[in-house]
């Protein structure tokens, strides 16, 4: 697949809608759909030029060759956003609301939920508040709006961000999260803004931990594996990356602000944006 070819459209037909939650104001005309089915994907022409400082990335000490470099895709929970709020949200939101239904002490329900919780780790399940809200009979959209105080922009994201896109990258959120949880996180941190596209995992049909994730995302997004940076907090995740071709991976050190960093010794690994912004230092 050409890096630099047009991304191609994969549905065919359909209603669209736009993104809920989202301020269509800040969007300026960008190209946004979300059909629930398949993938969400925003087109901006750019016009910047490549920035100087992304041949001078090595000389500054920072990890990566930017010249080998032309697409640039990045998750979202505990990458670009701080991890707490999710955490937060499943240890210990969830487990609170969920007694109160169903009438337990919130032990209880944590020992009813957490091993239901396991089960479906890495599935698309895991990610879908559909699912947990049939399952569960709560309303998880509603349980996030309640915390959403907590979700919090990674230091040093939005620098990242604005180095990509004066850099001539092409920048796109590869995101597991569920376009609900898409919608409201956007539309809290606004940092739609700053991507060439959006993608969910659950509009492809598989999470990004199956390799069959990635060989169907070429069918919505034109890259090449070999010049594409992907940054992820989730080992699994960098492995099915690594497995499928992504020729440049990253981990993240501290997806949790409120948690100590991780040892990472399988993928070079960072603990904030700044170790690979040219011209930013922490």
């Amino acid at each position: 697949v050409s890096a630099r070819s047009p991304p191609r459209r994969g549905w065919r037909g359909g209603s669209e809608r736009f993104l809920s939650g989202i301020d269509h104001s800040l969007l300026q005309g960008k190209f946004v759909t979300c059909t629930g089915h398949r993938p969400i994907i925003k087109s901006i022409m750019s016009e910047n030029v490549e920035d100087s400082s992304v041949k001078s990335g090595r000389d500054q000490g920072h990890l990566l060759e930017w010249e080998t470099i032309d697409d640039v895709f990045l998750d979202m929970d505990g990458t670009l956003l701080d991890l707490h709020f999710d955490n937060h949200f499943w240890r210990e939101h969830v487990p609170l609301r969920y007694a109160e239904r169903h009438q337990l002490d919130v032990e209880t329900a944590k020992s009813d939920l957490f091993p239901k919780f396991r089960r479906k780790e890495g599935t698309m399940d895991w990610y879908c508040v559909e699912y947990w809200s049939r399952e569960l009979d709560l309303d998880l959209v509603g349980l996030k709006e309640e915390i959403d105080h907590l979700i919090a922009v990674h230091h040093h994201a939005v620098d990242f961000l604005d180095f990509t896109r004066r850099s001539n990258k092409r920048t796109v959120l590869v995101t597991n999260a569920h376009s609900k949880s898409l919608a409201l996180k956007m539309a809290r941190t606004n940092l739609e803004q700053h991507f060439d596209a959006l993608i969910c995992a659950h509009d492809i049909g598989y999470p990004k931990e199956d390799r069959r994730f990635w060989s169907h995302l070429g069918e919505y997004e034109a890259f090449d594996p070999a010049r594409t940076l992907f940054v992820d907090d989730s080992l699994p995740v960098l492995r099915s990356a690594r497995d499928f071709g992504i020729g440049h991976l990253l981990a993240v050190r501290r997806p949790d602000s409120k948690s100590p960093p991780r040892e990472i010794d399988e993928f070079p690994a960072i603990d904030d944006f700044s170790e690979i912004t040219p011209g930013v230092d922490d």
